[in-house]
């Protein structure tokens, strides 16, 4: 995927997410996620904190080389989510959430900021160097990952909103190409699963199940992929 569709997937994970969100009203916003013990705000929150994250490292140039890449940047990350740091920020986000009036403020706040991360996406030279959370990663490789992480969540927030979007098909790519990425040469994605499928799987969201365990094979030991 080239830079500049890289910055329109970026745009579109996060107008879905938008999507999602703007039509609830703030019982809607208290409902659960896959995220243990997050709610709909508290998890907006914490992909809000991506954005404004995203506005800080397009402002942020490095002069290169990078250190890591749209898949290597991950495996810096315990799959599972179990460490202390992964608990603390949890606990961090659902307190910070709750400290809005209403959950809607999240979606206002989030409403003003993603759209401005997509525009600085837009905007950074794709030859250009970032740095964020200590690495340094080419600009495109940045917005992958943002995007990887935006698309995740979003299926996240979705759990229990039966009605709501899914992610688009640019996005969903983006992620499925990380996951990819993160899985063996060797390894053959099942064939029953649908992105889908394979984005909740590879991310511990939905355990596997005996037939994936078969199909997948050595491979099956490596997952979750991706926390």
């Amino acid at each position: 995927m080239t830079a500049i569709r890289q910055h329109e997937a970026l745009a579109q994970a996060y107008d879905g997410i938008t999507a999602v969100v703007t039509p609830l009203d703030d019982a809607g916003l208290q409902r659960p996620t896959r995220c243990r013990g997050w709610l709909v705000a508290d998890l907006l929150f914490h992909v809000l904190c991506d954005a404004q994250r995203a506005l800080v490292a397009l402002a942020s140039p490095a002069p290169g080389p990078a250190d890591v890449d749209d898949v290597s940047y991950w495996r810096a990350f315990t799959p599972g989510g179990g460490d202390d740091a992964s608990v603390k920020h949890a606990w961090w986000a659902r307190r910070s959430a709750a400290a809005f009036d209403r959950p809607s403020g999240v979606v206002r706040i989030w409403s003003d900021t993603a759209p401005a991360a997509a525009r600085a996406a837009a905007a950074a030279d794709p030859d250009g160097y970032v740095t964020t959370q200590g690495h340094v990663l080419r600009v495109p490789d940045l917005l992958a990952t943002l995007t990887t992480e935006a698309v995740i969540h979003h299926l996240d927030l979705v759990v229990d909103l039966p009605d709501a979007p899914l992610p688009a098909a640019a996005p969903t790519r983006v992620a499925v190409a990380t996951v990819d990425g993160l899985l063996s040469d060797d390894a053959v994605r099942p064939t029953g699963w649908d992105d889908r499928d394979y984005l909740l799987k590879a991310t511990g969201r939905v355990p596997l199940t005996d037939r994936d365990r078969l199909e997948l094979g050595e491979a099956a030991g490596w997952f979750p992929l991706l926390g």
